[in-house]
Protein backbone atom coordinates (compact mmCIF):
# COMPACT_ATOMS: atom_id res chain seq x y z
CA UNK A 1 0.00 0.00 0.00
CA UNK A 2 1.38 3.39 -1.40
CA UNK A 3 2.06 5.68 1.52
CA UNK A 4 0.04 9.14 1.24
CA UNK A 5 1.89 11.69 0.44
CA UNK A 6 2.96 14.51 2.89
CA UNK A 7 1.71 18.23 3.21
CA UNK A 8 5.64 18.72 2.45
CA UNK A 9 5.82 16.51 -0.36
CA UNK A 10 2.87 18.09 -1.76
CA UNK A 11 4.14 21.55 -1.73
CA UNK A 12 6.88 20.65 -3.17
CA UNK A 13 5.45 19.17 -5.95
CA UNK A 14 2.98 22.47 -6.76
CA UNK A 15 2.98 24.25 -9.45
CA UNK A 16 5.40 27.36 -9.54
CA UNK A 17 2.35 29.70 -9.54
CA UNK A 18 0.73 27.85 -6.72
CA UNK A 19 3.93 27.91 -4.49
CA UNK A 20 4.09 31.62 -5.57
CA UNK A 21 0.83 31.79 -3.84
CA UNK A 22 1.08 29.59 -0.80
CA UNK A 23 4.81 32.07 -0.09
CA UNK A 24 2.70 34.74 -0.29
CA UNK A 25 0.28 33.82 2.02
CA UNK A 26 2.81 32.63 4.78
CA UNK A 27 4.64 35.78 4.44
CA UNK A 28 1.32 38.13 5.28
CA UNK A 29 0.62 35.56 7.87
CA UNK A 30 3.99 36.09 9.42
CA UNK A 31 4.20 39.60 9.06
CA UNK A 32 0.10 39.64 10.48
CA UNK A 33 1.56 37.78 13.68
CA UNK A 34 3.82 40.43 14.00
CA UNK A 35 1.51 43.10 14.01
CA UNK A 36 -0.89 41.12 16.01
CA UNK A 37 1.45 40.83 18.79
CA UNK A 38 2.96 44.51 18.37
CA UNK A 39 -0.68 45.75 18.60
CA UNK A 40 -1.45 43.91 21.70
CA UNK A 41 1.80 45.03 23.96
CA UNK A 42 0.78 48.88 22.60
CA UNK A 43 -2.61 49.01 23.72
CA UNK A 44 -2.31 47.00 26.40
CA UNK A 45 -0.23 49.42 27.72
CA UNK A 46 -2.39 52.56 26.79
CA UNK A 47 -4.82 51.40 28.64
CA UNK A 48 -2.47 50.86 31.76
CA UNK A 49 -1.46 54.23 31.21
CA UNK A 50 -4.26 55.72 31.23
CA UNK A 51 -5.42 54.09 34.28
CA UNK A 52 -2.20 55.53 36.02
CA UNK A 53 -2.66 58.86 35.07
CA UNK A 54 -6.16 59.33 36.10
CA UNK A 55 -5.39 57.85 38.77
CA UNK A 56 -2.66 60.41 39.38
CA UNK A 57 -4.78 63.50 38.19
CA UNK A 58 -7.69 62.93 40.13
CA UNK A 59 -5.21 62.65 43.63
CA UNK A 60 -5.50 66.47 43.99
CA UNK A 61 -1.91 67.02 42.38
CA UNK A 62 -0.92 70.59 41.12
CA UNK A 63 -1.81 70.88 37.44
CA UNK A 64 0.44 73.45 36.83
CA UNK A 65 3.33 71.31 38.30
CA UNK A 66 2.34 67.90 36.66
CA UNK A 67 2.73 70.06 33.49
CA UNK A 68 5.77 71.18 33.95
CA UNK A 69 7.19 67.67 34.95
CA UNK A 70 5.73 65.66 32.03
CA UNK A 71 6.97 69.17 29.68
CA UNK A 72 10.41 67.95 30.13
CA UNK A 73 10.04 64.57 28.77
CA UNK A 74 11.42 64.29 24.79
CA UNK A 75 8.27 61.69 23.34
CA UNK A 76 4.74 62.37 25.35
CA UNK A 77 2.15 59.95 23.65
CA UNK A 78 -1.67 58.68 24.53
CA UNK A 79 -3.09 60.85 27.72
CA UNK A 80 -0.18 62.81 28.95
CA UNK A 81 0.36 64.15 25.56
CA UNK A 82 -3.35 65.28 25.60
CA UNK A 83 -2.91 66.89 28.80
CA UNK A 84 0.59 68.62 27.87
CA UNK A 85 -1.04 69.61 24.74
CA UNK A 86 -4.14 70.99 26.07
CA UNK A 87 -2.20 72.73 29.29
CA UNK A 88 1.00 73.99 27.08
CA UNK A 89 -1.63 76.16 24.67
CA UNK A 90 -3.70 77.15 27.63
CA UNK A 91 -0.39 78.82 29.57
CA UNK A 92 0.99 80.37 26.45
CA UNK A 93 -2.33 81.87 25.46
CA UNK A 94 -3.37 83.31 29.34
CA UNK A 95 0.23 84.67 29.40
CA UNK A 96 -0.50 87.29 26.48
CA UNK A 97 -2.72 90.11 27.14
CA UNK A 98 -5.68 91.55 25.32
CA UNK A 99 -6.84 87.36 25.19
CA UNK A 100 -10.28 86.16 26.68
CA UNK A 101 -11.34 83.21 28.18
CA UNK A 102 -13.32 81.93 24.83
CA UNK A 103 -10.47 82.56 22.97
CA UNK A 104 -8.38 80.55 25.50
CA UNK A 105 -10.93 77.57 25.39
CA UNK A 106 -10.90 77.45 22.22
CA UNK A 107 -7.64 77.41 21.39
CA UNK A 108 -7.28 74.72 24.26
CA UNK A 109 -9.80 72.44 22.64
CA UNK A 110 -8.33 72.79 19.27
CA UNK A 111 -4.94 71.63 20.59
CA UNK A 112 -6.24 69.00 22.35
CA UNK A 113 -8.19 67.33 19.05
CA UNK A 114 -5.09 68.24 17.78
CA UNK A 115 -3.01 65.87 19.84
CA UNK A 116 -6.60 62.92 19.64
CA UNK A 117 -6.40 62.92 16.41
CA UNK A 118 -2.38 62.00 16.24
CA UNK A 119 -3.28 59.54 19.25
CA UNK A 120 -6.10 57.71 17.13
CA UNK A 121 -3.63 57.79 14.17
CA UNK A 122 -0.83 55.92 16.37
CA UNK A 123 -3.10 53.48 17.75
CA UNK A 124 -4.77 52.44 14.78
CA UNK A 125 -1.36 52.22 13.15
CA UNK A 126 -1.30 48.53 11.19
CA UNK A 127 -5.11 47.78 11.43
CA UNK A 128 -5.94 48.56 7.46
CA UNK A 129 -3.26 45.77 6.95
CA UNK A 130 -4.76 43.40 9.37
CA UNK A 131 -7.66 44.36 7.67
CA UNK A 132 -6.57 43.40 4.12
CA UNK A 133 -5.37 40.15 5.22
CA UNK A 134 -8.35 39.32 6.76
CA UNK A 135 -10.44 40.08 3.59
CA UNK A 136 -7.96 39.23 0.73
CA UNK A 137 -5.84 36.28 1.86
CA UNK A 138 -8.63 33.86 1.37
CA UNK A 139 -9.09 34.80 -2.23
CA UNK A 140 -5.88 34.51 -2.80
CA UNK A 141 -5.74 31.04 -1.55
CA UNK A 142 -8.67 30.07 -3.64
CA UNK A 143 -6.87 31.32 -6.97
CA UNK A 144 -4.10 29.16 -5.69
CA UNK A 145 -6.59 26.72 -5.06
CA UNK A 146 -8.13 26.97 -8.63
CA UNK A 147 -4.84 27.52 -10.36
CA UNK A 148 -4.00 24.03 -8.91
CA UNK A 149 -7.36 22.18 -9.99
CA UNK A 150 -7.37 23.44 -13.43
CA UNK A 151 -3.78 21.88 -14.06
CA UNK A 152 -5.04 18.72 -12.72
CA UNK A 153 -7.60 18.16 -15.03
CA UNK A 154 -5.76 19.83 -17.59
CA UNK A 155 -3.29 17.04 -17.05
CA UNK A 156 -6.14 14.42 -17.62
CA UNK A 157 -6.23 15.00 -21.39
CA UNK A 158 -2.77 13.36 -21.71
CA UNK A 159 -3.87 10.10 -19.90
CA UNK A 160 -5.58 7.04 -21.42
CA UNK A 161 -7.58 6.57 -18.54
CA UNK A 162 -8.57 9.01 -15.40
CA UNK A 163 -7.93 7.24 -12.31
CA UNK A 164 -8.83 9.03 -8.79
CA UNK A 165 -4.90 8.55 -7.91
CA UNK A 166 -3.93 10.25 -10.99
CA UNK A 167 -5.60 13.62 -9.85
CA UNK A 168 -5.96 13.39 -6.28
CA UNK A 169 -2.45 14.32 -5.89
CA UNK A 170 -2.86 17.79 -7.48
CA UNK A 171 -6.23 18.82 -6.04
CA UNK A 172 -4.60 17.90 -2.45
CA UNK A 173 -2.02 20.28 -3.12
CA UNK A 174 -4.33 22.96 -4.58
CA UNK A 175 -6.50 22.67 -1.53
CA UNK A 176 -3.81 23.62 0.22
CA UNK A 177 -3.66 26.92 -0.80
CA UNK A 178 -7.27 27.28 0.79
CA UNK A 179 -5.94 26.31 3.62
CA UNK A 180 -3.30 28.57 4.69
CA UNK A 181 -5.78 31.29 3.09
CA UNK A 182 -7.90 30.45 5.89
CA UNK A 183 -4.57 30.44 8.32
CA UNK A 184 -3.74 33.87 7.37
CA UNK A 185 -7.36 35.28 7.42
CA UNK A 186 -8.78 34.36 10.40
CA UNK A 187 -5.97 35.44 12.91
CA UNK A 188 -6.45 39.10 10.99
CA UNK A 189 -9.89 39.46 10.89
CA UNK A 190 -10.02 38.30 14.80
CA UNK A 191 -7.12 40.33 15.45
CA UNK A 192 -8.88 43.56 13.68
CA UNK A 193 -12.11 43.34 15.10
CA UNK A 194 -10.25 43.18 18.92
CA UNK A 195 -8.20 45.48 18.42
CA UNK A 196 -10.86 48.12 16.78
CA UNK A 197 -13.11 47.57 19.57
CA UNK A 198 -10.07 48.24 22.08
CA UNK A 199 -9.06 51.47 20.16
CA UNK A 200 -12.86 53.00 20.17
CA UNK A 201 -12.88 52.34 23.98
CA UNK A 202 -9.77 54.18 24.42
CA UNK A 203 -10.68 57.18 22.37
CA UNK A 204 -13.90 57.15 24.22
CA UNK A 205 -11.67 57.57 27.56
CA UNK A 206 -9.57 60.06 25.89
CA UNK A 207 -12.39 62.46 24.94
CA UNK A 208 -13.99 61.99 28.48
CA UNK A 209 -10.87 63.36 29.63
CA UNK A 210 -10.42 65.91 27.41
CA UNK A 211 -13.69 67.30 28.07
CA UNK A 212 -13.04 67.18 31.60
CA UNK A 213 -9.77 69.22 31.52
CA UNK A 214 -11.34 71.63 29.24
CA UNK A 215 -14.12 71.88 32.20
CA UNK A 216 -10.92 72.84 34.56
CA UNK A 217 -9.05 74.94 32.33
CA UNK A 218 -12.48 77.06 31.42
CA UNK A 219 -13.42 77.70 35.20
CA UNK A 220 -9.71 78.59 35.69
CA UNK A 221 -9.77 80.86 32.71
CA UNK A 222 -12.65 82.67 33.39
CA UNK A 223 -11.34 83.35 37.27
CA UNK A 224 -8.29 84.94 36.12
CA UNK A 225 -7.86 88.15 37.41
CA UNK A 226 -5.73 89.72 35.25
CA UNK A 227 -5.17 88.79 31.94
CA UNK A 228 -1.38 87.54 32.31
CA UNK A 229 -1.61 86.79 36.11
CA UNK A 230 -0.48 83.18 37.31
CA UNK A 231 -3.50 81.09 37.59
CA UNK A 232 -3.48 78.31 40.12
CA UNK A 233 -5.19 75.35 38.83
Amino acid sequence: MNEPLSVFELIANASLLVQGVMGLLVLASVVSWMMILQRWNLLRRAKQEIDSFEDHFWSGIDLRGLYQELSEEEQLNGIEGIFVAGFREYTRLSEQPGVDADAIMQGVQRAMRVALMREEARLETHLPFLATVGSTSPYIGLFGTVWGIMNSFRSLANMTQATLASVAPGISEALIATAMGLFAAIPAVIGYNRFSANVDVLMKRYEGFCDEVSSILHRAAHARPNVGEEVGV
